[in-house]
């Protein structure tokens, strides 16, 4: 992955920033895989041990995500 291609997945994270933020917690990207198309993002802070991260994931950030970037095909946050 280029610099130019990490600074577009970390501008879209951006987006979502500020929500994560507003309960104390965040989200760090870790890697894309070409090939899959999977995104894996990790939660941090609060957000690491909240029970409803899971919908987060899918119903915000995967949502926004995979709008901005349309070669994204699945986010799948890791520990």
């Amino acid at each position: 992955m280029t610099e130019a291609d990490r600074k577009r997945f970390e501008d879209v994270l951006a987006l979502v920033r500020p929500y994560l933020e507003a309960d104390k917690g965040n989200i760090e990207f870790v890697s894309f895989e070409i090939t899959t198309g999977v995104l894996e993002l990790r939660f941090m802070g609060a957000c690491r041990t909240c029970a409803m991260s899971a919908m987060t994931l899918r119903a915000g950030v995967e949502r926004v995500v995979r709008r901005q970037l349309p070669e994204v095909r699945r986010v799948e946050a890791v520990p």
